[in-house]
């Protein structure tokens, strides 16, 4: 888990656009045996631009697979893939940690058009 006792050091803001956060809407979920650490496998739909991407995120805590399909949820889409166990990554989930420091996942507070940017 990241340390989140202090902010980091301060970065412009064309570093922050270097990070490409975009919303999606979660079409599959379904648990993650395979990976090392109990997780839920996701595919999110960018919409057409981006199209859909598969993710592997640490949230068996809080969601189980049936109740994330529908979700809107936010996601760093322009990291390289990473393996997890047998699946490639194709993008980084993003969550917040609840009082007992598991991942809450961020998401619009209304349904928005997927492929829109964080700005």
């Amino acid at each position: 888990m990241l340390d989140t006792a202090a902010p980091n050091q301060h970065i412009s803001f064309d570093d922050f656009l270097k990070v490409d956060v975009r919303v999606g809407t979660i079409v599959e979920a379904a648990p993650f045996p395979e990976a090392r650490k109990p997780a839920i496998k996701l595919v999110i739909d960018f919409g057409p631009e981006i199209g859909r991407k598969k993710s592997s995120a640490q949230i068996t805590k809080n969601y189980t697979p049936e109740a994330l399909v529908g979700r809107q949820v936010l996601a760093a889409v322009n990291f390289p893939p990473r393996q997890i166990g047998p699946m490639m990554s194709e993008v980084l989930t993003l969550g917040v940690p609840d009082a007992k420091g598991e991942v809450m996942l961020v998401a619009p507070t209304a349904p928005v058009p997927d492929g829109g940017r964080l700005y």
